[in-house]
């Protein structure tokens, strides 16, 4: 009993004393090395704490479940490894196939959905040595994506079984397009170097350039229900195109299409990208015709119809050299028709370019434009023989018609030898009508007619007032080129007449003048004023019996047809 006493009388004086001294106690009774192991202690507890945060975190996404095709091809996805994944742009795809030998087909197919919009996107990954990865970006910012990866099939080609599918939410607001390959692309080495992205911004002309190991590859355009195709070539391994953004403001599709090594006349889909066009500018499409390829022809300029055109139209392009008879082929035929009125042009090719410029002569309007390419053949024809290789339509702003005062085939008024040659002859002139009978008498008397051209049919396709007067000799057409390029270099209007001529019931193709002399229509045919044929020999003898002559008595010999222009 004592002790449990004393006992107790000491617990007591202790408490006493501890309640006393407590703030003096927490200071002195203070142990550093103690509070140091507290402090440890306290930072391992937190340490542990964040992994488990970590941990718990990611158990809360469920992980990514695999097909049972999988197994079949011994298939592992490396990243992601979770579903419902938030991330920030881009994210990396990638995995293994151990029975890789056994697929029919060389890439994974990773196909994206925006889940919002129901838009689609695809990415076609190469599978090398049992491996693939491809980092993806999501094509429309911000939002839920539905992911799907499938691999070849192992019993038929061309032919996909789904690996996985699972979702992301991108958090960036940036809408971030690549440019993507099919199989067929990857297979020939495409290669994309313009643009540089699957979504750019464009005003009326984009440029889609790169490589690839074909020998052509086709542009198509889309927008809406318009589209419009064309077939571009490639040298060297590259091509470049300059593409009208033809349907005006908006979203155009383009597709870059590659020959089908096992259909002729087959394209099949290599990449595909969007353009925003910000021009509300419509054009029309050119339209190429077959021979445009065969001919191995490329048309720089116009680059597409149904724009403003101010009186001179620009032909300019080339001619691949390797392609069938390109060093046959020396010019163009350009075929202007505005309503019921028409000309005809000739755009020289040298060392297989071309470059000229036409006029849209019958004053301001739509014009029907067809560019064509002369038939090869050695026999010589009256006539020109071709076919069209391209036709667009364009709007010449020009205000006046001076159809009859402007150059033409054949007839170069502006050239400064027919110049400096009408201001000689018309010099004494002092009206219009004496200075075109002073141009019909030096035609009529300093050209000979060319008796073998008419026989034996030697008409060229250069045949024009500047040969006429270098060799002073020709038949109607060439009387007729210089005559009306002097007529015109005197400011005078003059028109080809075409027609048939002959002094008996049976006549044949003839060319004559008409002049505005005083605003009448004045005939002249300084052939036919030149002399005339005693058998195969040329007799000349100049009359002006041909210059004004009475119509009356000058329709009984010539029958008019049409202006030829």
């Amino acid at each position: 009993m004592n002790n449990w006493k004393l006992l107790f009388t000491i617990f007591l004086s202790l408490i006493i004393f501890n309640t006393a001294c407590s703030k003096e106690t927490s200071v002195i009774l203070k142990d550093p090395k103690k509070d140091e192991q507290i402090s440890n202690k306290q930072d391992s507890v937190n340490k542990y704490t964040s992994l488990a945060d970590k941990k718990n975190k990611e158990n809360s996404h469920k992980k990514i479940q695999l097909t049972t095709y999988a197994d079949v091809v011994g298939a592992a996805l490396s990243e992601p490894l979770y579903d419902s994944l938030q991330i920030k742009k881009e994210l990396t795809i990638s995995g293994s196939i151990e029975k890789f030998e056994s697929l029919k087909g060389s890439y994974a197919w990773i196909k994206m959905k925006y889940l919002d919009a129901e838009e689609t996107f695809e990415y076609y990954a190469p599978i090398k040595y049992g491996k693939f990865s491809q980092l993806i970006h999501f094509f429309n910012g911000k939002g839920t994506y539905s992911v799907q990866i499938l691999l070849p099939s192992t019993e038929k080609e061309n032919y996909y079984s789904e690996l996985t599918a699972f979702e992301v939410t991108n958090t960036d607001e940036d809408v971030v397009r690549d440019v993507t390959y099919t199989p067929f692309g990857l297979d020939a080495g495409l290669h994309i170097a313009e643009p540089i992205a699957g979504l750019i911004e464009g005003s009326e002309l984009i440029n889609v350039s790169g490589k690839v190991s074909e020998h052509s590859v086709m542009i198509q355009i889309e927008k809406e229900e318009n589209s419009w195709q064309h077939i571009i070539p490639v040298t060297n391994g590259s091509f470049s195109f300059d593409l009208p953004l033809f349907f005006g403001q908006g979203v155009h599709d383009v597709h870059v299409l590659l020959p089908d090594k096992n259909l002729e006349n087959r394209y099949q889909y290599g990449s595909t990208f969007k353009v925003v066009n910000t021009s509300t500018k419509n054009m029309k499409p050119i339209e190429y015709h077959r021979g445009y390829e065969e001919k191995g022809i490329v048309l720089e300029s116009p680059k597409f119809g149904g724009n403003d055109i101010d009186l001179m139209l620009p032909i300019k392009g080339s001619i691949d050299p390797n392609a069938a008879d390109a060093d046959k082929l020396t010019h163009l035929y350009i075929k202007t028709k505005k309503d019921t009125d028409e000309a005809l042009d000739v755009v020289p090719i040298h060392h297989y370019r071309f470059d000229e410029s036409i006029y849209l002569r019958f004053g301001p309007g739509e014009y029907e434009i067809t560019i064509n390419v002369p038939e090869i053949n050695p026999s010589n024809k009256s006539y020109f023989s071709f076919s069209s290789i391209a036709a667009l339509s364009v709007n010449n702003i020009a205000k006046e018609d001076k159809r009859d005062l402007l150059p033409s085939r054949g007839i170069q008024s502006d050239a400064p030898e027919i110049i400096a040659l009408a201001h000689q002859i018309t010099k004494n002139a002092g009206n219009d009508k004496q200075k075109a009978k002073a141009i019909y008498e030096y035609v009529a008397k300093n050209v000979s007619y060319d008796v073998e051209k008419y026989k034996n049919s030697e008409f060229e396709w250069d045949d024009n007032a500047l040969k006429t007067l270098s060799t002073k000799k020709g038949v109607c057409q060439d009387y007729v080129y210089l005559a009306v390029a002097l007529l015109r270099a005197s400011d005078i209007e003059a028109r080809f007449i075409a027609g048939d001529a002959g002094t008996g019931v049976s006549k044949e193709n003839h060319a004559w003048i008409e002049a505005k002399v005083e605003g009448k229509w004045l005939i002249m045919d300084p052939t036919w004023g030149s002399g005339y044929l005693e058998g195969d020999r040329f007799v000349a003898k100049y009359t002006d019996k041909y210059f004004d002559p009475n119509e009356a008595e000058f329709s009984q010999t010539h029958v008019r047809e049409k202006v030829e222009y």
